[in-house]
């Protein structure tokens, strides 16, 4: 098992790892749309929030040696389920017609009163 961490997304807000790489896969935690320039979530609607979390996977990603095209399942956390089209527009700018496996839904509250929560599963 290999612990991934990068500094060019907000670090952890708790004890785990940004994502663990084990035989080749890459288990990345839950990214909240935080602009790692600023340490705030990202400014706009939710699908800015959106392509903010993709783009912090994205950046854990490329530091474990693997890509946003390699990403086999995501799961996306809404804090309302009404944000839902807006997030497949935005989703759909990363992953367009080879998208991966995905599970979505609707939960009672996210850490720091988050909009959005994304995690994923990529192959190296």
């Amino acid at each position: 098992m290999k612990r991934i961490n990068t500094n060019n997304v907000p670090a952890a807000i708790g004890p785990y790892s940004q994502a663990i790489e084990h035989d080749n896969i890459i288990y990345v935690s839950g990214q909240l749309p935080v602009n790692p320039e600023t340490g705030e979530f990202a400014e706009g609607g939710i699908g800015e929030l959106t392509k903010q979390s993709i783009r912090n996977i994205s950046a854990i990603l490329d530091e474990a040696g693997s890509s946003i095209g390699k990403v086999l399942k995501t799961t996306i956390y809404l804090q309302d389920m009404k944000d839902f089209s807006e997030v497949n527009e935005a989703y759909a700018e990363f992953f367009g017609e080879t998208a991966p496996a995905r599970a979505c839904m609707q939960v009672a509250a996210l850490p720091k009163g988050a909009r959005i929560e994304i995690e994923a599963v990529a192959y190296q």
